[in-house]
């Protein structure tokens, strides 16, 4: 047997793949505790609440996260510290804006008794304050790629909340409320390793130029408006799903969904590692790199994704019994997780088409890309249910809203890097096998 050294796995795609794999993995242990410790509706609720939670999220992530890895990549010395600072000071505005608005709306819990909204009210500014210093510092640390740092991050927030969780389940008291509590500790927790650890980023809020805060800003409002209409495209579904079919639809649906996380972690990890260096590439003009590392990332997880699929059809049920609990077996969900794979095949392609239109500087079209999928995604909601009459419809929306998307995206990037599909997919399926081999011939020294 080969020895396997740890300098071995100190490579950025190893730990983007194991940070990615710890929030998944860790995602699916909590998404079990709530399903089998609380109501099919109470489980739709906090997943009504999370999804709150997370728009506010891609209005931050989205305005300066991309922006973080394109402007702060590869650079050093004074130029570093002007970005660092300056999205430090952006991300605080932003940040407090929200919780302005959240403080606002306190004097609206005396007119409803709906429980998630009372709760989303009550914790929704808390919530993305306490996240604030961990996602700074995130942003940072993968324009920086070290992604040892992220996984250490990951695995302590994602960790520590499924700690909070299970001691909850033990002492019988898990609740909405309890979970929203708890998940705001864990945060605020996380953030302060995130500060101990770069201290200096936070310092640098001294060296913000209004220069810099002007170009985060230009490029920000089209990535901003690109992740938030594509958090929309996810968690319209559930707003339309809770609104048709109620929040027991909610949790039904959220099984497949926080499931499909297993085919997030190659993906994002890929995404990860390929926009900084594609950041660092067009920093340089090389734009034959940033094709290649398009051509080949997309191509080997479309490749990767085959027999997932497959497997995924064969043990769909298993898949769902094990995650979640036997009230569930006999409803859409595995069926809609067999269907959501069969989609997946199209995400490496279309999601490398929008991080590189975002690193080629041309966010605007990555928006209109996603302005179009989140439009026909919301009109096939409507039509699927009305068609369908249950959770199958929202399937068929998210099969035509990703193919529209995936259209509308390669025909705008081939404008400006000269590449093909069936190109994409033949140089993904060589790199698999180049990269079985190299392992085969590994384990056999």
């Amino acid at each position: 047997m080969p020895k396997l050294s740890l300098s071995s796995l100190n490579n950025k795609h190893f730990l983007s793949l194991a940070g990615n794999g710890i929030l998944a993995v860790f995602g699916l242990l909590q998404m079990s505790l709530l399903y089998y410790s609380m109501s099919m509706a109470q489980v739709g609720e906090w997943f009504y609440f999370l999804n709150i939670i997370s728009l506010c999220d891609a209005v931050r992530n989205g305005f300066l996260s991309t922006a973080t890895v394109k402007f702060y990549a590869g650079t050093t010395g004074e130029r570093a510290r002007e970005v660092m600072g300056s999205v430090w000071f952006l991300a605080i505005s932003l940040t407090l804006a929200v919780g302005l608005l959240n403080f606002g709306a306190l004097f609206l819990l005396n007119y409803t008794n709906d429980l998630p909204v009372v709760m989303t009210i009550r914790w929704l500014g808390l919530t993305f304050l306490s996240s604030l210093p961990f996602s700074v510092v995130f942003w940072i640390l993968q324009a920086d790629e070290d992604y040892g740092k992220i996984l250490i991050l990951r695995f302590l927030n994602n960790g520590s909340t499924i700690l909070a969780f299970g001691v909850l389940v033990v002492l019988h008291k898990m609740t909405l409320e309890n979970a929203i509590m708890f998940n705001f500790i864990t945060n605020c927790l996380t953030s302060l390793v995130a500060i101990f650890w770069r201290w200096n980023t936070i310092t640098a809020l001294a060296r913000r130029s209004k220069t810099t805060m002007s170009e985060l800003y230009h490029f920000g409002k089209f990535s901003l408006a690109t992740s938030l209409s594509s958090s929309l495209f996810r968690t319209s579904d559930i707003f339309i799903i809770r609104m048709l079919l109620g929040p027991e639809a909610v949790a039904i649906y959220n099984i497949p969904s926080r499931l499909m996380e297993i085919v997030e972690i190659p993906l994002r990890s890929f995404v990860g590692t390929g926009m900084s260096t594609m950041a660092v590439a067009f920093n340089n003009k090389n734009m034959d790199h940033i094709k290649y590392i398009l051509k080949k990332y997309a191509g080997m997880l479309t490749i990767a994704f085959i027999p997932a699929a497959l497997f995924v059809f064969l043990f769909a049920d298993v898949i769902v019994h094990l995650f979640a609990s036997k009230k569930y077996i006999h409803s859409e969900a595995a069926n809609v997780l067999r269907l959501l794979m069969v989609v997946a095949l199209m995400y490496p392609l279309d999601r490398f088409n929008g991080i590189t239109l975002d690193i080629i500087h041309k966010p605007k079209i990555n928006f209109q890309k996603v302005i179009i999928m989140l439009s026909v995604n919301i009109v096939g909601d409507f039509i699927g249910m009305s068609l369908f009459h249950n959770l199958y419809g929202v399937v068929f929306a998210v099969f035509f809203a990703t193919l529209s998307g995936l259209i509308f995206g390669y025909v705008n990037l081939k404008k400006y890097i000269d590449y093909t599909i069936t190109g994409t997919m033949i140089m993904g399926y060589n790199e698999v096998i180049a990269l079985l081999q190299a392992t085969k011939a590994r384990f056999r020294r």
